[in-house]
C-alpha cells in the first residue's frame, strides 16, 4: 500500500479522554496539520460530541508532528478556485472556531512548532494556550497575496490592535516569548514541560464546579465585545443566576465553614 493511501486512511483527529479531560490531537503532522476541509470537519464532529458529554470537563487541543498548524491547506484551496466551494470551507471553519468559545468546557491549546495563519487563529480562539519556548506564531498571508482576514478576528481579540496589524502587514513571525507578552498565550515552557504545564490548568478546572465554569464561560464571551453598559447589564444578570446555583451556595458555605466544597457536577 502506498504512502498517500496510508495517510488517507489515518483519522484526521485522534481523541483520548482521561479523568474528565478530552485531548484532541490533529493527526497530519507530516504536513503541519493544515486546516483542510477534512480536518475542519473532523474537529467539528469531535467538538460537537464532547459538547454534549457532561463527563468531559476540559478539552486539550494538541497536534502531532513538529508544528501545531500551518493554517489552511493551500493546495486544497488552489484546487478549488470556485466561490461556492471556498465559501462553504470558510463558513465551516468559522463555525468550528466559534464552537470553541460556545461549548461549555474550557479549551486549552497545546502549541509546539509553528502556529500560522488559521493555525494562529485556532490558538487565539481557545480559552487558554500553553506554548513551547520554540513555538512561532505568524499571520503570513500577505507574503503570498492572501491577507489573513479571518485569522485576524480571533487574534485581534487577544492582541492589541497595532500588534495585530503588525502581524498582518509584515507577515513576520513572533517567538513564544513575544506571544506571551502580547497576550496570545498564557504560558511558555520548555517543550518537554508542555504536558505538565497543560495539566496544571486541567487539574484546576476539573476540580471546580462544571456548572459554574460553563455559565461563566458563556457570559464572558457574550459580554466581551459589547459596550461597557451592555456588558455590565449582561454580567450582572449572569452573576445573579450564578449565585442562585446550588454549587454557588455550596461553595460559599464551604468557604465560610473552612472546608472543601462538594460540587454537584454539571
Amino acid at each position: 500500500m502506498n504512502a498517500p493511501l496510508d495517510a488517507a486512511l489515518q483519522p484526521y483527529v485522534l481523541t483520548e479522554t482521561r479523568d474528565g479531560v478530552a485531548t484532541l490531537t490533529m493527526n497530519r503532522g507530516e504536513r503541519y496539520n493544515p486546516l483542510s476541509r477534512g480536518m475542519i470537519g473532523a474537529l467539528q464532529s469531535e467538538l460537537d460530541r464532547i459538547a454534549q458529554d457532561s463527563s468531559v470537563r476540559c478539552v486539550v487541543l494538541a497536534a502531532n508532528g513538529k508544528g501545531f498548524s500551518a493554517g489552511h491547506d493551500l493546495k486544497e484551496l488552489r484546487a478549488h478556485p470556485d466561490t461556492a466551494w471556498q465559501r462553504e470551507l470558510f463558513d465551516a471553519c468559522n463555525t468550528m472556531m466559534l464552537t470553541l468559545t460556545r461549548m461549555q468546557q474550557p479549551v486549552i491549546a497545546r502549541v509546539q512548532g509553528i502556529a500560522t495563519a488559521a493555525g494562529c487563529q485556532l490558538v487565539s480562539m481557545c480559552d487558554l494556550a500553553v506554548a513551547a519556548e520554540t513555538a512561532k506564531f505568524a499571520l503570513p498571508g500577505v507574503n503570498i497575496g492572501v491577507f489573513c482576514t479571518t485569522p485576524a478576528v480571533g487574534v485581534g481579540r487577544n492582541v492589541a490592535r497595532k500588534r495585530t496589524m503588525e502581524l498582518l502587514l509584515t507577515g513576520e513571525p513572533i517567538d513564544a516569548a513575544t506571544a506571551l507578552r502580547w497576550g496570545l498565550v498564557n504560558r511558555v515552557v520548555p517543550e518537554a514541560k508542555l504536558d505538565e504545564a497543560v495539566e496544571y490548568f486541567t487539574r484546576i478546572i476539573v476540580a471546580r464546579s462544571a456548572r459554574v465554569i460553563a455559565l461563566g464561560k458563556q457570559a464572558f464571551y457574550r459580554q466581551i465585545d459589547r459596550g461597557i453598559a451592555d456588558a455590565y447589564a449582561l454580567a450582572g444578570d449572569a452573576m445573579v443566576c450564578n449565585l442562585l446555583e446550588p454549587d454557588a451556595l455550596e461553595g460559599i458555605d464551604a468557604f465560610l465553614q473552612k472546608r472543601p466544597a462538594k460540587w454537584g457536577g454539571a
